[in-house]
């Protein structure tokens, strides 16, 4: 499903916040989710090509 990035956001390659970081997304970058889990999502990030996770928190929610 895809989603848009609300602000600003590190994708980490865990769950954690203390996971490395793979990239920094920005406001309005797409990102693909695959499965959300608790208060984390994790999906690709097409722009970058990686998959990882970001807190739920920064996806906007779908058009209705």
């Amino acid at each position: 499903m895809a989603r848009i990035i609300a602000s600003a956001v590190s994708l980490h390659a865990g769950p954690k916040p203390d996971s490395d970081v793979l990239t920094q997304l920005s406001g309005g970058d797409t990102f693909e989710v695959l499965e959300l889990a608790g208060d984390h999502a994790w999906g690709v990030a097409p722009g970058q090509k990686l998959v990882g996770y970001v807190p739920a928190s920064v996806l906007e929610r779908p058009a209705a």
